[in-house]
Order: C-alpha cells, then sequence, then structure tokens
C-alpha cells in the first residue's frame, strides 16, 4: 500500500512538471502590443440643405432681412433679430442679410454663391449678405454687393467676420450669441460704410477696440430697442395675468359688499321683578312758556294726566 501511495504521488509530480513545460498558444494570452489599435475618430461630413428649402433660400431675391425657412430660430428670436436688422436698414446704407443654416448643413456644390449674390444684389441698395450657422458661428461667410464689393479689401472682409465671431463666441447661449454676432456685424457695417464715403480710410487698419463711437450708436441704440422689445414680449404674458387676477379680486371684494347681510348679536338683560324688561310707559313734560327758564315754572301736568 505505501508502494501504491508513493508511485501515485510520483506520477502526479511528472504531470504538473509536464504542463509547466508546455507552451502557453499565443491566442490565449495576448500581449498589449498584439491587441487591435484603437479606431480613429469618425468625422460625420456636412450634409447639403435639403431640397425642398432650396427655392426659400436662392430661388429669388429676399423679401426680408432674415431668412431661416428651416426655422432654426425660436418665434421670439426671429421676431427680435428681425426687428434689429430691419432698424439696421432705416439707419444705414448698406442693407445686412443674413441666411440661416443648420450646424450640420452645408450650401450644395451645385449653388454657387457669387452667382446669386451676383444675380439678386447687382441692383438696388449695397448689402451684406451673411450665411450664419447657429451652434457653429465660426462657419460663417460673408459677401458683399457687386457694388461694393471692389471697394472693401478682402483682409478687411475677414476681420469684419472674424470680429463678429468673436463676440459671438463670448456668449454661451444660442441666442445671445446670434444677437452679439448681428450687432457686431452691424457695427462693422457702419464702419464700411464711413470707408466707403472716403471719411474714414486712413483707419482702415485700426484694431476693433478703436471705433469711432459715432459708427456704434445706431447699432447700439438698434441692440437696445431690440432687446427691450424681447423684455417686453417676456413680461406681456406675466403682466396680463396679474392684471387679471387684481381685476378678478376686486370684483370680488365689491359682489362681497353688495351683498353682504350685518346680524348684530342679541343682547341679553338681567330680569327686573320677573320681567324681561321695564315698563314701557314714559312722560312727556311740557311747560307752559319758552322763554321762562324751566326752573320758574313749578307747574307741570304730565301729557297722560291732562
Amino acid at each position: 500500500m505505501k508502494f501504491l501511495a508513493h508511485f501515485t504521488a510520483a506520477l502526479a509530480m511528472i504531470s504538473l512538471t509536464l504542463l509547466a513545460a508546455s507552451p502557453t498558444p499565443a491566442s490565449a494570452n495576448p500581449s498589449p502590443a498584439e491587441s487591435p489599435p484603437p479606431s480613429a475618430e469618425i468625422i460625420r461630413p456636412f450634409i447639403p440643405i435639403p431640397e425642398k428649402f432650396i427655392p426659400a433660400y436662392f430661388g429669388k431675391r429676399p423679401e426680408s432681412y432674415l431668412i431661416d425657412p428651416q426655422k432654426f430660430l425660436s418665434p421670439s428670436d426671429f421676431r427680435n433679430r428681425l426687428a434689429f436688422l430691419n432698424y439696421h436698414a432705416s439707419d444705414s446704407a448698406i442693407d445686412l442679410f443674413v441666411f440661416v443654416i443648420g450646424a450640420d448643413q452645408e450650401v450644395p456644390a451645385e449653388v454657387k454663391l457669387d452667382e446669386i449674390i451676383g444675380r439678386f444684389f447687382s441692383n438696388g441698395r449695397p448689402a451684406v449678405v451673411v450665411f450664419y450657422y447657429p451652434n457653429s458661428v465660426q462657419r460663417s461667410t460673408l459677401l458683399l454687393s457687386p457694388s461694393i464689393a471692389n471697394t472693401i479689401p478682402q483682409a478687411e472682409q475677414r476681420r469684419i467676420l472674424e470680429s463678429a465671431v468673436m463676440q459671438a463666441n463670448s456668449k454661451t447661449n444660442v441666442s445671445e450669441q446670434t444677437e452679439q454676432f448681428l450687432v457686431q456685424l452691424s457695427i462693422r457695417t457702419y464702419w464700411m460704410e464711413q470707408m466707403i464715403s472716403g471719411k474714414s480710410a486712413k483707419n482702415a487698419n485700426l484694431p476693433q477696440t478703436i471705433l469711432n463711437p459715432a459708427l456704434s450708436k445706431s447699432a447700439v441704440k438698434a441692440a437696445r430697442f431690440a432687446k427691450l422689445q424681447e423684455v417686453v414680449m417676456q413680461l406681456m404674458i406675466p403682466a396680463a395675468a396679474a392684471f387679471g387676477t387684481l381685476a378678478i379680486i376686486a370684483l370680488l371684494v365689491a359682489w362681497r359688499r353688495l351683498t353682504a347681510r350685518h346680524f348684530f348679536p342679541v343682547n341679553l338683560v338681567e330680569t327686573r321683578l320677573g320681567g324681561e324688561h321695564a315698563a314701557g310707559i314714559g312722560a312727556v313734560i311740557t311747560f307752559a312758556s319758552t322763554k321762562v327758564p324751566p326752573a320758574s315754572q313749578r307747574e307741570q301736568v304730565s301729557d297722560f294726566g291732562r
């Protein structure tokens, strides 16, 4: 028995030695160097503007200064931005047209922007045409109508757009970004107008911070007007609700006063001589003369004794 036990133990040790010496397949425990490399980040290409919106964008000269057929701007933002552009057009000799396009969209290749600008903006007032991308402001594009395209250098046009993009990126909210973009673009458009007229050609290369205050006065005024209009629109519904509530409260108070009934408490009087109240007999004393003092009139007769 002891021989069998030692023999079995020896066989077990030999088996373990053989297993330890056998090579391990490479596929069982892959080394870090053999692991597949991480997949590269996929960059999604921009999609063209849907075909059904192409006529609204490029079918004719815009009838409005703000073109947003896909309704990327909220109704309140659209009204406020359009009011600002209308104010700018009434105060400046250069119109400002803004086309709003999705952040993940692009102008189709078959649409030639230079041809569109030449076809629709050659006649009439000079114009600045901007293709604006909410949430991707740096992709915005600026083009000038043929009447002023050769007057403003390309470098200056890039500075105008970069200045507006910089102001927009200082905000994180899309609505505030759009507002800052248009305000700065309007200020730069006034400056462009002065450059065209030849009044400030020597200041063409000045940095953004050195702007003539007279140029931005109208733009700032328009921005304040648009901001005030936005605040009024936001407060209109709460103010109407508060006014209606006060009117209802006033009507309820008036109705309660008209229909009010007053109840007097019953005053319990202690009984006197077994009765709940005193006798109801009274006497009227008259005097013979109204000119003589009562003290001198000794004879007084009560009414019930007459």
